[in-house]
Order: C-alpha cells, then sequence, then structure tokens
C-alpha cells in the first residue's frame, strides 16, 4: 500500500486545524454527566455526539478502546463506527489501546488496528515497548507498510511509570531514553515528520531527556491532571513543535452541546498556538 506517511500527514493536519488530540473516553461518570445511561445506546450517543462535534475541525481524535471493549462486541461495533466516521470527515484517528506483546501476538495486533481493511484500522495507534522496544517490530513493520503510526510510551505522566521508565540500564541510559533514542533511529530522513512517537506527560517538567526524536511527542496531562497549554514550553523545550498536546475531560465536560464541545477545542487549540509560537 503506497500513501502519505502518518507523520506528513499528522504534520499536515496540526499546521491546517491545530496542534490538538481530543481524546474519546466514554467512562460512566462522563455518560452520567452527559444524562446518559452507562449502556450501548449511552455509548453510541455519546461517542456520535464527539464524533460530529470534532471530527470536521481538530487534527487528531483519540477513542480509548478500553471504554469500548468493556461493553463486548456490541462496544467494539460502536468504536468501528467512530473511526469509520472520524477518518471520513478528516481527523486522523489515533487509538489509544497501549497493546505489547510478543513475535505472532503483537503481529495480531497491528493486524487489528494497522491493517488497512481491518474494521479498527487507524491512523496510529499507542504501544506498549516494556516487553523489550525489539518486542514492537511488527507494529513498527506494519505501520510502515501502511503509512501509519505508533505512539510508545516513554515518559508517562502516571506516577507510578517512574518505577521503570527512570531505571537505569546497563549502558547507562534511563528506559525512557532508551526508547526515545531508538525511535529517533526510526525517523532518522523523514520529512517533514517522522511516523514513530512518543508518549510525554506534559505534567513532567524538568525531565532530563532529548526529546528530540523527528517525530510527534504525544502529551496527556493537560487540563484535569493538572498541565496548562502554558507548560508546554517549558517541558518540551526545543520540540516543542512536534507535541501534540492531548486533552479528554476538559474538552468532555462541555458536552452534550455540540457547540460547547467545539468552543472547548477551540479555545485549547488557541491556547497552545499562542504557547509555543
Amino acid at each position: 500500500m503506497t500513501t502519505v506517511p502518518f507523520g506528513a500527514r499528522l504534520r499536515a493536519a496540526m499546521d491546517a486545524r491545530g496542534p490538538l488530540c481530543v481524546g474519546i473516553d466514554p467512562h460512566a461518570a462522563l455518560l452520567e454527566a452527559w444524562g446518559l445511561d452507562d449502556d450501548i445506546a449511552g455509548l453510541e450517543r455519546f461517542t456520535r455526539t464527539v464524533v460530529e462535534a470534532l471530527a470536521d475541525r481538530v487534527a487528531v481524535l483519540k477513542p480509548q478502546s478500553a471504554f469500548f471493549e468493556r461493553f463486548g462486541s456490541r462496544g467494539v461495533a460502536v468504536l468501528e463506527q467512530a473511526v469509520a466516521d472520524a477518518r471520513a470527515a478528516g481527523a486522523l484517528v489515533l487509538m489509544d489501546a497501549k497493546r505489547g506483546d510478543i513475535g505472532s501476538t503483537m503481529a495480531a495486533y497491528a493486524d487489528a488496528f494497522l491493517a488497512p481493511g481491518s474494521p479498527l484500522f487507524s491512523d496510529a495507534v499507542t504501544v506498549s515497548p516494556y516487553l523489550g522496544f525489539g518486542s514492537l517490530r511488527p507494529a513498527v513493520e506494519a505501520a510502515r507498510a501502511a503509512g501509519a503510526g505508533l505512539f510508545v510510551l516513554a515518559l508517562t505522566s502516571n506516577p507510578e511509570g517512574r518505577e521503570v521508565q527512570h531505571a537505569v540500564g546497563e549502558d547507562g541510559l534511563t528506559v525512557a531514553q532508551s526508547v526515545l533514542r531508538q525511535l529517533a533511529a526510526e525517523n532518522a530522513g523523514a520529512q517533514p515528520l517522522g511516523s514513530f512517537g512518543a508518549v510525554v506527560g506534559a505534567t513532567l517538567k524538568g525531565v532530563a531527556a532529548d526529546l528530540e526524536i523527528n517525530g510527534p511527542l504525544l502529551a496527556p496531562g493537560i487540563g484535569a491532571q493538572g498541565a496548562t497549554p502554558a507548560d508546554i514550553p517549558a517541558v518540551f523545550g526545543a520540540a516543542a513543535a512536534n507535541v501534540v498536546p492531548s486533552v479528554s475531560r476538559d474538552v468532555l465536560r462541555h458536552g452534550p452541546s455540540v457547540a460547547a464541545l467545539r468552543e472547548a477545542s477551540a479555545r485549547f487549540v488557541d491556547e497552545v498556538r499562542a504557547a509555543i509560537g
């Protein structure tokens, strides 16, 4: 399959629509806040509303697979429709699945999310490198072949992540820095942006890591977790232009009003653009 690489498509989408990723996280409390039941009908109404409100204007939509999987096959069917509708409206879809395994199992996960023709085919998917970065090779190869991308967990915003991500290996590098270096190698020579990104929390001020990987940096933690767009330059330094800020609750809480969802996302885009220039 020949297509424009994800990194180039992401750069174009962020330049045109603004640097923002909005999560689609239909957890029970949010459904309740929208006046919806925690069932398939509520899930479908919530998801359809978010896609209708935002897919034609934000750069990236990020459905969290777990919130759909909890309803079984009917929930996955809602997710499949959301992916198709969001991509048809021009948004890039980042599937937040955080898959990570070895061998044929990792290849099967890659088939699910990165194989053209799969009902869950997405522009990119989040993956975990903690069975070794090399275990991601089937996903790397599938993404490259399909013009898709990966976002690899590196420096996450949850405090428990430090015990693994800040551990130091025999080469003197932290686990996180090793992941970042290997992503930089995968992105070598890509223009205008590589397709293999890292997940780096926007709450992690003062992180001693080289974030210039020639690829995108998905930055959760803005909004409900305490970070703001103004924090991006301090956290990401010279790599700030490649940051994809990820916001969920601070946009979604404005639903079910389509107009309010659009206003909230536009406000974040303006704040991010002002922060990173």
